[in-house]
């Protein structure tokens, strides 16, 4: 009998990683929360909206947009 070796997959959809990896960080807050809603100020907080914000505000200083 023979069987087909197993393959590896070698294409990763990067976009659904970090997709997967912010729910999971999401559920984790979640979790953690009092009420039964995070706030979007907590959503924003989690996701590190802030912060991404202001990382393109200075890239885009720097390049003189």
């Amino acid at each position: 009998m023979h069987v087909a070796p197993l393959r590896t997959p070698t294409v990763h959809d990067h976009v659904a990683l970090v997709e997967i990896e912010l729910c999971g960080e999401l559920m984790i807050a979640a979790s953690d929360a009092d009420g039964d809603r995070l706030s979007p100020d907590r959503i924003d907080e989690v996701l590190k909206v802030e912060a991404d914000r202001a990382a393109r505000l200075r890239r885009d200083r720097r390049r003189g947009a």
